[in-house]
């Protein structure tokens, strides 16, 4: 009986298990991406080049993370999209983040 019982047991204990963990690196992920925006985006706000915009934002986010930089009026959008993770469950998003700031006045000196 109890190894009827350990052999229905043991897969939904592994089940669980890769739930949680692909659960913790998606969160990781999505942190990573909301950090990564806004430091881009204070850098984009500053009047700083795209180029070094994507830079700031691909030292913070997830390898292989994907930076788009758009202005709109007096605002600058930044969006960091990790890309999905071959070790997660099915049916799980990627990790994204979309942060804004307003574009600081330039003062001429």
């Amino acid at each position: 009986m109890a190894t009827a019982e350990l052999a229905l047991v043991v897969p939904a204990v592994v089940l669980v298990l890769a739930l949680c963990l692909s659960g913790l690196g998606l969160a990781i992920d999505q942190v990573r991406c909301v950090d990564a925006a806004w430091v881009a985006a204070r850098a984009a706000s500053r009047g700083e080049p795209v180029e070094e915009v994507a830079a700031h934002a691909s030292q913070g986010a997830p390898d292989g993370s994907r930076v788009s930089v758009t202005r709109r009026g007096q605002d600058v959008q930044v969006t960091v999209t990790a890309p999905y993770r071959r070790l997660r469950l099915p049916g799980l998003p990627a990790a994204r983040a979309t942060a804004s700031a307003p574009v600081e006045p330039v003062v001429d000196g």
